[in-house]
């Protein structure tokens, strides 16, 4: 069910799922059909999978389950529309973080309210998947692969792969800066949804994510180097973000500041 594979007709995975199988049953199957998992490897995974408690396997098995079929949607069909695009990122990553959430309410580690609103938990996601859908846009195109929204990049270009071109290269910066846009949308989601959270190893888990993707989309913004190579946050950067992010006010303060540079990177594209 990987979308960056080719077509195929995978046996769906919540149906692997359920099947009483142990690891070495896993190494007869074909590679395909399990999409581009290790094989071999997944029986340990459905064996723990049956060792938790019915509340935690049904989340899961709902979630896997609504994962295949959207992701098999976009096997063959490429993300035309913003709207396309919010729905692909939903099947890959918006449902990971309202799984994950559930799960949180589940273990009554988190108030109900936290498993209960998918919107909140399907911006977590949202957010963090379009940050690398933009970051990742040079290593995509040299695999063949195509997530930003033909509604946006054709406003710039004929190809979505022209906007490597030199010539091309301040339309593609405004591209660039437009789906950019198009992600900061869901901070105060993201926001309000970590707000909500009481457990200290949740916020963690919850927050560091976040941080590091709007540090990651600030060192993108108006910047040549998306269409040139990788850009990475500083080691340092990324070390100082993990030890502040355990609080709301200082996540608030962390999102603020990387938003607040944004507009003094409107003149001329940097390169770097």
């Amino acid at each position: 069910l990987d979308g960056r594979c080719g077509p195929f007709q995978p046996r769906p995975f919540y149906e692997l799922l359920s099947f009483p199988m142990v690891s070495t049953t896993w190494c007869s199957l074909k590679l395909e059909e399990i999409s581009c998992a290790k094989c071999c490897q997944f029986g340990p995974i459905s064996m723990e999978f049956r060792n938790l408690a019915k509340v935690y396997q049904d989340v899961i098995s709902d979630i896997c389950h609504k994962m295949g079929v959207g992701m098999a949607e976009f096997l063959e069909k490429k993300v035309d529309s913003q709207s396309e695009w919010d729905r692909y990122c939903h099947y890959v990553a918006g449902l990971v973080g309202i799984g994950l959430s559930r799960l949180f309410s589940a273990s009554e580690l988190e108030d109900p309210i936290v498993g209960q609103d998918t919107e909140l938990a399907n911006s977590m996601g949202l957010f963090l998947q379009k940050t690398n859908i933009i970051r990742d846009y040079l290593e995509d195109q040299l695999e063949g692969r195509e997530f930003w929204p033909r509604e946006v990049w054709s406003r710039y270009t004929k190809k979505l792969s022209d906007l490597t071109k030199p010539e091309n290269i301040d339309m593609a910066v405004q591209c660039l800066n437009e789906l950019i846009t198009n992600a900061l949308r869901h901070v105060p989601d993201v926001l309000t949804y970590l707000s909500r959270l009481k457990n200290q190893s949740v916020f963690n888990f919850c927050a560091i994510p976040q941080v590091m993707a709007i540090a990651t989309l600030a060192a993108c913004y108006n910047n040549k180097q998306v269409f040139r190579g990788v850009v990475k946050i500083r080691k340092g950067q990324a070390v100082t973000l993990m030890m502040d992010a355990t609080n709301m006010q200082s996540v608030k303060a962390i999102m603020y500041q990387y938003v607040e540079e944004l507009p003094f990177k409107t003149g001329q594209p940097q390169d770097h």
